[in-house]
């Protein structure tokens, strides 16, 4: 016999909520003993890895202009070479000392988050044509029922920028602002804003 439609329904879906702050970053939400340390916390490079040192400090703002305070975001990269840290990488070796990839909750108090890395090397889209040096970022959040994505250019990379095969697909080039990190010094200003007037533009990956 044939059931009625409505007997298995979608259950309701969720946001990232508190879970992934406990999945992800256990000894930062305070539960200790599972892992020594969270998985992607800390530098990204060591005293080996070859490149230009630089930290990468942001918010996550909600549509008011709040600073969120329970985001989680991931960043990978290529190493100075432009070569990724990674099985599937075919054009050469990464530089062994690079992981390449990290995580971090937004601070509790003030909502930033804090990565130190080195700057990418240009990495060739598909076609062949070089990319300009980018990190690519993925965050979670209340509200957020699935990750963002989205990316970060250097405001010190205007040719390599003005040639990107990404940015140069953006319809709306009053945006492109809103994937450009801002250099101070070895410090790069990167904030995301999730809806808006400066609403960060992200990519269906």
């Amino acid at each position: 016999m044939a059931q009625s439609l409505n007997y298995l329904k979608e259950s309701a879906s969720q946001t990232a909520g508190p879970y992934v702050h406990i999945g992800c970053t256990p000894n930062f939400s305070g539960i200790t003993g599972v892992y020594e340390e969270d998985l992607g916390s800390g530098p990204m490079a060591s005293d080996k890895t070859r490149g230009e040192r630089i930290t990468i400090r942001g918010f996550v703002y909600d549509g008011t202009g709040t600073a969120l305070k329970d985001a989680v975001i991931e960043i990978w990269q290529a190493d100075t070479d432009g070569l990724y840290n990674s099985p599937s990488e075919t054009r050469g070796t990464a530089d062994p000392n690079f992981f390449g990839w990290a995580r971090c909750p937004g601070d509790m108090a003030s909502g930033e988050f804090v990565f130190e890395t080195i700057k990418p090397g240009r990495v060739p889209f598909r076609d062949g044509r070089l990319m300009a040096p980018h990190v690519s970022f993925w965050i979670v959040a209340r509200g957020i029922n699935i990750g963002l994505n989205t990316r970060m250019y250097f405001s010190d990379e205007e040719a390599a920028n003005a040639e990107d095969p990404i940015l140069s697909r953006i319809e709306h080039r009053m945006r492109v602002p809103t994937l450009i990190g801002k250099r101070e010094g070895d410090t790069v200003r990167f904030d995301i804003h999730l809806q808006g007037e400066n609403e960060t533009v992200f990519f269906d990956v």
